[in-house]
């Protein structure tokens, strides 16, 4: 199994039921996969370091999930082609990481040995 971190800021006009809907789609596309979203993390309304297609705020959230598949052009495919979504983020978390955050596992946090 391979973990993953994906960042999703949203347009700052997005109403929840939207944003709900893009997570539900986003988990059927990972579940598809043999995969399984461990956490989500909606932060809320954010403002931007710099300003983004003429935009000065966005809605972020954060999914953290594991799959086996080894490729996820089909996601972030559509990500960028979805017209609510400003910008995302896909990042493969390193084994140690993904297991000090109980992704892999039997979800127990690695202790550094010395």
């Amino acid at each position: 199994m391979r973990a993953y971190e994906m960042m999703i800021i949203m347009d700052v006009g997005v109403e929840e039921s939207d944003v709900a809907a893009r997570v539900e789609q986003v988990t059927e596309n990972i579940e598809a996969h043999g995969g399984q979203v461990k956490t989500e993390d909606r932060w809320g309304k954010r403002r931007f370091a710099y300003e983004i297609n003429h935009q000065h705020e966005g809605y972020y959230l954060v999914l953290e999930f594991v799959t086996e598949a080894r490729e996820m052009e089909t996601m972030e495919r559509l990500l960028r082609l979805a017209d609510d979504v400003v910008r995302h983020k896909l990042i493969r978390l390193p084994d140690n990481e993904a297991a000090r955050r109980g992704l892999l596992g039997d979800g127990t946090p690695l202790v550094a040995a010395g």
